[in-house]
């Protein structure tokens, strides 16, 4: 791909130069003088003006809307004695409002460019806001478990459907040499509301009713799809997204190998993480106290690390394959090897939490490398593998703690993602240089 751009279409930092019309260039579009510049620069011309759009803007209001979508996501955790006993219902029962939540995203991340291969991807993810909005307002007069899940469903599926289509907008959004940035800061939101969510929903809960709770964030909703219809620039859908599209993707060498070792990953993740209360109670000294600092501090760290790798990545991706994962793998041996040993604890939870706060943006931005021709259909495969590996990490790592012990799990959820990180890191894959850098 050439680059070498006119002045009004060159890329500065996150800077597009875009029409009048309002739509998004694209690098694609906007790269080579000889194919599309003879036929946009006398439009532009002709029109006598033309608009610069700064995407650092539309990235802020996207990392908002991640930041409550999955808020929204992590509520329940906070809240389920309220809901249950409001409901009539146990705990547990109460529960599946999460395990649904994972079940319609895994299925709307690579479904929704299907669904809707035409739409404006700013309507699209205007909607999805709007939809979130709908759920969560539907979960707060719910007289019955039913309705209840049926709202969550709705809420999955704007959850996966805004991640896939999130990273397509991000690449188009963002100069090529610069995406790694971009997907840093939108997965900034998701890994503050990881973060946040479940001790936000429980200072709440103590405050008012369970189901203020999901009202507040369901305005909070309705604020983030407007940003996201005003703010925005008119993004055209990719070309040929469909379930052809998805095939191809996942046809191209290594791709399929590398997605295994992501879904393994974030197996091992989740396999540890849902249950590391329980081994934190290995370690006498940890009262609760103890373990909100630690759980704040593998928070500390996940926000760090997303923010310290995605600086990065853009110029040491293939180091950060490796790296990365591997610092997911040792934090998780570390504390199912170590219970005894309050400071190797400590500084384990916060390598798990630097490592695995980080891993999305860079395999996002590996994507964007490897097919970035095709990120709707690539983010859509990420999203469900992404949700498919919370409900085989949470199910399988719930057998293992009932039958054997958390500490089974820890060391099911070290292996799975040393094996993810070997996978994914070895994935024979053409990754292309950033556009900037080519010539």
């Amino acid at each position: 791909m050439s680059t070498d751009l006119s002045p009004a279409t060159r890329p500065h930092d996150l800077t597009r130069a875009e029409p009048t019309t309002g739509s998004c260039t694209t690098p694609e579009a906007a790269a080579s003088p000889n194919e599309a510049g003879a036929a946009t620069a006398p439009s532009a011309a002709n029109a006598g003006t033309t608009r610069t759009h700064t995407a650092w803007a539309s990235v802020l209001v996207m990392m908002a809307t991640s930041f409550t979508l999955v808020v929204a996501e992590f509520l329940p955790p906070s809240l389920l004695p309220q809901m249950a006993a409001s409901l009539n219902v146990s705990e547990g029962q109460a529960g599946q409002a999460v395990t649904i939540t994972a079940l319609a995203g895994f299925l709307a991340g690579p479904g929704m460019g299907i669904l809707f291969p035409r739409l404006d991807r700013r309507a699209l993810l205007a909607g999805l806001a709007l939809a979130a909005t709908v759920s969560n307002i539907v979960v707060a007069i719910s007289g019955n478990l039913v309705l209840l899940l049926i709202a969550r469903l709705l809420l999955g599926a704007a959850l996966g459907g805004f991640w896939a289509m999130s990273l397509a907008v991000a690449a188009k959004l963002s100069a090529p040499r610069h995406m790694g940035r971009a997907v840093m800061l939108i997965n900034t939101g998701t890994t503050m509301a990881t973060v946040a969510g479940v001790p936000l929903g429980l200072f709440l809960g103590t405050l008012t009713n369970w189901r203020v709770v999901f009202v507040v964030i369901a305005a909070i909703s309705i604020v983030v799809a407007a940003a996201l219809r005003f703010v925005l620039p008119s993004v055209a859908p990719a070309a040929g997204v469909g379930i052809r599209m998805l095939g191809q993707t996942l046809a191209t060498p290594g791709i399929a190998w590398a997605l295994v070792g992501h879904v393994l990953v974030v197996m091992g993740h989740f396999a540890a993480f849902t249950y590391v209360r329980g081994a934190f109670a290995r370690t006498p000294e940890l009262d609760a106290g103890g373990v909100a600092t630690l759980l704040a501090l593998f928070g500390v760290g996940g926000l760090v690390g997303n923010i310290v790798i995605g600086l990065i990545v853009d110029k040491h991706l293939r180091l950060m394959r490796f790296l990365v994962p591997s610092l997911t793998v040792i934090g998780v041996a570390a504390i199912a090897l170590f219970p005894n040993q309050l400071p190797v604890i400590g500084v384990a939870v916060v390598v798990w939490g630097f490592g695995f706060g980080a891993w999305l943006t860079v395999i996002t931005t590996w994507l964007g490398r490897v097919v970035p021709e095709r990120m709707e259909a690539g983010g859509g495969l990420l999203v469900a593998g992404f949700q498919l590996a919370i409900t085989l990490g949470a199910g399988i790592g719930g057998i293992l703690v009932d039958s054997i012990g958390v500490t089974a799990a820890f060391i099911l959820g070290a292996v799975s993602a040393l094996v993810g990180l070997v996978l994914f890191g070895t994935a024979r894959t053409k990754i292309h240089a950033p556009a900037s850098e080519r010539g």
